[in-house]
């Protein structure tokens, strides 16, 4: 048991730093270090991750707030369809074959180091009106699912959206992501406790932990060239999948 926690502790505190440095959710980080380091398979890696996003979630959107970068309205109307879609991921969760789950995560992994060398666009913003508040639920319940079912926090998928589709700033939309992925995380957390996949107290532990370690990795990165920072870290996540993707290799060819 001391073993167990103690290696949440570590996982989260890798995490946590790697996710201040490069500006991205821990989850994207913290299921690989999962299944690499205490050997959980990828259902329940997916669980305990979104369980630890709740702490850093809360942590950073108090920080955002507090300096008046946060969007609260849009942050609502994301979290109606994060919740709703969290429900949903978490119910595919315990249904989709494992084999599969590896290998869509493995996917995810490379699309997102692929995003990381893309320059996004910029659109006007417009405020909130209805056509933007139902697109806004409706991006909270594609990121909702995508979290419930890969245990992912959303920012990597709600940042870019929020700055090219809704022409938010991009320090707003971090804010405004980290918002509305409180409810989000709850919402799929309790589902995978009720479906015995995750104890909430494992992702608090390990969440806390990434919370704590995410301060000197977002000073570290003040110091890093933004660009310089985006190569980094697609390649750290671009090694994370072929490690995964060799270990679903092994498991498979074990039948």
């Amino acid at each position: 048991m001391t073993r167990r926690i103690l290696g949440l502790v570590g996982i989260g505190l890798i995490g946590g730093f790697l996710s201040g440095l490069f500006g991205i959710g821990g989850g994207i980080l913290m299921v690989p270090l999962l299944i690499l380091i205490l050997k959980v398979d990828q259902r329940h890696a997916s669980a305990l991750s979104l369980a630890g996003v709740l702490p850093a979630a809360i942590v950073g959107s108090i920080t955002y707030a507090a300096s008046g970068t946060v969007d609260y309205l849009a942050a609502a109307f994301i979290a109606v369809g994060g919740i709703v879609g969290a429900l949903i991921g978490t119910r595919l969760l315990r249904t989709i074959p494992l084999g599969w789950l590896r290998w869509m995560f493995v996917v995810l992994l490379l699309l997102v180091a692929v995003r990381m060398f893309l320059e996004l666009p910029t659109a006007a913003h417009q405020g909130v009106t209805v056509v933007s508040a139902l697109l806004l639920v409706a991006l909270g319940l594609v990121v909702g699912v995508a979290s419930g079912l890969f245990g992912i926090g959303g920012g990597v998928l709600i940042v870019p959206a929020l700055v090219s589709l809704f022409g938010f700033d991009p320090v707003i939309a971090k804010g405004t992501s980290l918002l509305s992925m409180i409810p989000t995380s709850i919402s799929g957390t309790i589902n995978n406790w009720r479906g015995k996949l995750v104890k909430p107290i494992d992702g608090l532990v390990m969440g806390s932990a990434a919370a704590l370690a995410s301060f000197p990795g977002a000073l570290l990165a003040h110091v890093i060239p933004a660009r310089l920072s985006n190569v980094l870290f697609a390649i750290l996540v671009v090694a994370a999948a072929l490690q995964l993707a060799w270990r679903a290799w092994k498991l498979r060819a074990k039948g």
